[in-house]
């Protein structure tokens, strides 16, 4: 298990907590009110900062009720919050909707999930290995 500072740069703002023991995301909540018009997008902040241990990164990601019943994602979904990153975490949200959707403070507007994560060693090579698939890309698999 790994261990998250956080930074509350709100006073009001609520920590992020899991909804239930099973749940794999901390619930992230909006410190503004506004309306996000049909087919927009808005930067939404969350009030907190984290730092996370070196080999880890933070997801975001849509809430499931809020994409079902309001056609309301992440833009960038998944959005990282890399381990070195120490500013203010906020979430892109668009709606797909065709009417305006109200955000108020403290609506529960995305989802983190940390996950372990690794960096690569890169190094060129003249020719890659081959296998079955080749370099066949998108529908090359079937539908």
């Amino acid at each position: 298990m790994t261990t998250i500072q956080l930074k509350k740069l709100n006073p009001a703002v609520e920590l992020p907590k899991y909804q239930t023991k099973g749940s794999a995301g901390l619930d992230l909540q909006s410190t503004i009110e506004a309306i996000l018009p049909a087919g927009s997008t808005i930067l939404v902040p969350t009030g907190i900062a984290i730092a996370l241990e070196q080999g880890y990164e933070a997801q975001i990601r849509p809430r499931s009720g809020l994409a079902l019943k309001h056609s309301i994602t992440v833009l960038n979904s998944p959005g990282t919050i890399d381990c070195d990153y120490r500013g203010e975490i906020a979430v892109i949200l668009i709606n797909h909707s065709k009417q305006d959707f109200v955000i108020s403070k403290g609506l529960r507007i995305a989802q983190m999930v940390i996950a372990k994560c690794e960096q690569a060693v890169i190094y060129q090579v003249d020719e890659l290995e081959t296998t079955e698939r080749g370099s066949g890309g998108f529908g090359s698999t079937g539908c």
